[in-house]
């Protein structure tokens, strides 16, 4: 069950951008998906977390919370990934789907490189060749472009959401062991929903006038690529250990692909689908043997 569960997670977050698209055609603005998106993915977590309060405790007992844990906690959600978040819908906006998931994809081999250079993870020869094939690769997607939709500006939100991702995985593996991982991503989505209703009364508010379908493809990124994504990661994760479970989400930029596909009409050229096994590749092999399990609070939230 569990590299089953983890295959369904990266599904799960696979169809994030294929939902967005369909959200974005529907009339809805970044601000109100992200927003929707954060406030009804804690809404059902603090509902989770009343009717099941097992789901608080961490693998040793019940969790000790502290103000500098809980603010830590909720600080991920309103800087981290709201930011994250907020690239990151920003440049769907802009390119297509398969493209923006391959580049966003980068962010384990950054990671990687990130935990080496604060010392919380060494570099063997094997993941030297995977992040040099790893480089090579995102340098085909980039400039295979051929037919496919590519704005500059767009690839750079992408690999800015990329490198917040990173910075957010880094603080997060210092408190994930802390707190239990649902009242953890609790916490996160509450802190963005937070930053970004702040931003939006700031702003003028959110614009609620898009066609009523436009609801369903909200929900559907709240709770199917939130929510059921990141509970099925647990699940998985926990029977299976974070090195498998990292491997088994480099799935989740091929459901993207396909998905846009079929869906999308959107389409790599045959550069670009080389360029993205590259980098899917080498992002399973530097998962290999890991020094710490960085990587298992990547997809926690």
């Amino acid at each position: 069950m569990g590299p089953a569960l983890c295959l369904l997670s990266a599904a799960c977050f696979g169809a994030m951008a294929i939902f967005g698209k369909f959200a974005y055609a529907a009339g809805v603005q970044p601000a109100t998906l992200l927003l929707v998106r954060f406030a009804l993915a804690a809404a059902v977590l603090a509902a989770l977390l009343l009717l099941r309060p097992g789901l608080r405790h961490t693998a040793a007992g019940p969790a000790r919370w502290t103000p500098g844990l809980i603010v830590t906690a909720l600080g991920l959600g309103a800087v981290g990934y709201a930011t994250q978040a907020g690239l990151y819908f920003a440049a769907l906006q802009r390119m297509d789907a398969s493209l923006l998931s391959l580049i966003l994809y980068t962010y384990p081999l950054l990671v990687t490189v990130a935990a080496v250079l604060l010392g919380r993870d060494r570099l063997t020869l094997g993941r030297g060749a995977a992040l040099g094939a790893a480089s090579g690769g995102t340098l085909l997607v980039l400039l295979g472009t051929g037919g496919v939709d590519f704005h500059p500006a767009a690839a750079v939100l992408a690999f800015g959401s990329a490198a917040t991702y990173t910075a957010y995985i880094l603080v997060a593996d210092t408190v994930v062991h802390r707190l239990s991982p649902v009242l953890l991503a609790a916490l996160v989505m509450t802190g963005a929903a937070v930053t970004l209703a702040v931003r939006a009364l700031a702003t003028g508010g959110i614009d609620l006038g898009f066609a009523p379908r436009g609801w369903f493809w909200l929900a559907c990124i709240a709770v199917v690529s939130t929510v059921v994504a990141m509970l099925t990661f647990f699940a998985g994760l926990r029977r299976t250990g974070p090195s498998t479970a990292a491997i088994l989400s480099t799935f989740e930029p091929v459901v993207t692909t396909v998905l846009a596909a079929l869906t999308l009409n959107e389409f790599l050229t045959p550069v670009q689908l080389a360029g993205g096994l590259l980098v899917l590749s080498s992002a399973a092999v530097v998962q290999l043997r890991p020094a710490r399990p960085v990587t298992a609070a990547a997809t926690a939230s």
